[in-house]
């Protein structure tokens, strides 16, 4: 089929060359948005008076069969169309002849490509919103289920203190509730329209944005024609948003690994999430958890794909913006499978109450409780810090916990250290003692369970 640009030359494109360009493999993800955005700047033509009003309504039928087309999978998308915009726009053509060759008025393939690609990122935003709140569901409802187990909280991956199983899971539902913000913040700026920008400076045709603006939903125009057409910083801020998503869920996705090796054995792994050896017939490997481990780098890899593609770009419209799709699609798409997934998997979760009174038992965890013990009877903490640490070591190189050494070691090293100290020497006990706002102590998390409930309802 002859290129809508064809006027201008004389000589086909090489074959190599069409192989190389085109993007239809790929764009044709937008051919949803596509038909949503020339649909509405069809309306806009015809209520300046650009197009009739029985053009308008052929282009409205013709979409219509296009569009149905595309969800019944009947519609050809063919390499020799080059993109999306040009695929939909030689199939309208042929079922409506020339009121389809006047939908282009007014606008470019730039304007055109951006407004689609910003209507299909502001459509994956709100979805992924969504999905988002339904793993932080999950996680509230397992963190409300096991409410009372307390397990050792870590600093350099050695036990540190005891928190509330709760707590750890709820700081995942933090960080979630961030990546929230910022995928929405990002929508914000996602939510201009840059139709009417045509190629980079506008047009001289009598056009209104603002009825294209109101028909698709846009908060505001892109006010800026060459800015409109050549920045892909939207697509630079969403991904860079999903990027810190899954750094958060490959830390999360590390902790369930470490809680279910034999050498923890705090965690089981539920066989439907879980995969065995071709060899080993013991092993039950945690392939969720590692896979998303491995799929943060992919989406680490699709934002510096798209940094590198932009950086240096001279103003306006250059070719190389083509590559701004491949690495926001997949990011999304694997965001999309990973947040199901996880979702799903962390209802599982079985704890191992016994291994997590067993870990609590090593590590002088009720060290820091004890220094504070003192400091509530005058000491300053940096002498109670001192003699809270002669004690671990005395404890330590006599093979015995904090809570059996007696009350006469413990006065030779400090006078003021009363029987009542060894109500605090209970590591399982101590979450009940901890009294800071946003504390792993028993009331607060119970605090802020009622509060992502509450959120999240």
């Amino acid at each position: 089929m002859a290129k809508l640009w064809k006027g201008r030359f004389s000589a086909g494109t090489h074959p190599l060359m069409e192989a190389f360009s085109e993007s239809i493999s790929f764009d044709r993800e937008l051919a949803q948005v596509d038909i949503r955005g020339s649909l509405a700047h069809a309306k806009m033509l015809a209520e300046v008076g650009l197009i009739s009003k029985k053009d308008l309504a052929a282009i409205r039928r013709g979409m219509a069969e296009i569009k149905t087309e595309i969800d019944e999978d009947e519609f050809v998308f063919s390499p020799q169309d080059e993109d999306i915009h040009m695929s939909i726009e030689s199939a309208l053509t042929k079922k409506i002849g020339d009121p389809a060759k006047k939908l282009h008025t007014a606008r470019s393939r730039n304007d055109q490509v951006a407004t689609d690609l910003r209507l299909w990122t502001r459509d994956k935003i709100d979805w992924l919103d969504r999905l988002v709140e339904a793993l932080q569901k999950s996680l509230v409802e397992l963190a409300d289920k096991n409410r009372k187990l307390v397990m050792p909280g870590y600093t350099h991956l050695q036990r540190a203190q005891p928190v509330l199983l709760a707590q750890h899971l709820l700081a995942y539902v933090e960080m979630l509730a961030r990546d929230r913000e910022r995928l929405q913040d990002a929508r914000r700026r996602v939510n201009r329209l840059p139709l009417g920008s045509c190629a980079l400076a506008g047009t001289t045709l009598p056009i209104d944005r603002e009825i294209v603006r109101e028909e698709l939903g846009f908060a505001s125009l892109c006010e800026n024609s060459m800015d409109a057409v050549s920045d892909r910083d939207f697509v630079i801020e969403t991904l860079a948003a999903l990027a810190t998503m899954f750094i958060h869920f490959s830390r999360f996705a590390e902790d369930v690994i470490l809680w279910a090796s034999g050498e923890w054995g705090f965690l089981r792994l539920h066989d439907a999430w879980s995969t065995g050896s071709s060899i080993m017939p013991q092993k039950r490997n945690p392939d969720l958890l590692e896979l998303t481990r491995g799929k943060t780098g992919r989406v680490v890899g699709s934002l510096m794909t798209i940094l590198t593609v932009v950086k240096g770009l001279p103003m306006t419209y250059n070719r190389d913006l083509q590559e701004d799709k491949e690495p926001l699609f997949d990011a999304v798409r694997t965001a999309e499978a990973t947040l199901a997934c996880l979702a799903e998997f962390v209802p599982t979760m079985t704890f191992n109450e016994q291994r997590a009174k067993q870990m609590l038992e090593g590590g002088f965890l009720d060290a820091t409780v004890m220094a504070e013990y003192l400091v509530e009877n005058g000491l300053p903490f940096r002498s109670a810090h001192e003699v809270s640490g002669a004690l671990v070591r005395l404890a330590e190189e006599s093979g015995r916990r904090l809570c059996e050494v007696g009350l006469a070691e413990m006065k030779e090293i400090c006078p003021l250290f009363q029987e009542d100290v060894f109500l605090r020497l209970d590591p399982a006990k101590t979450p009940g003692s901890y009294k800071s706002a946003g504390s792993a102590g028993t009331k607060e998390v119970a605090k802020a369970l009622t509060r992502w409930k509450k959120r999240l309802r």
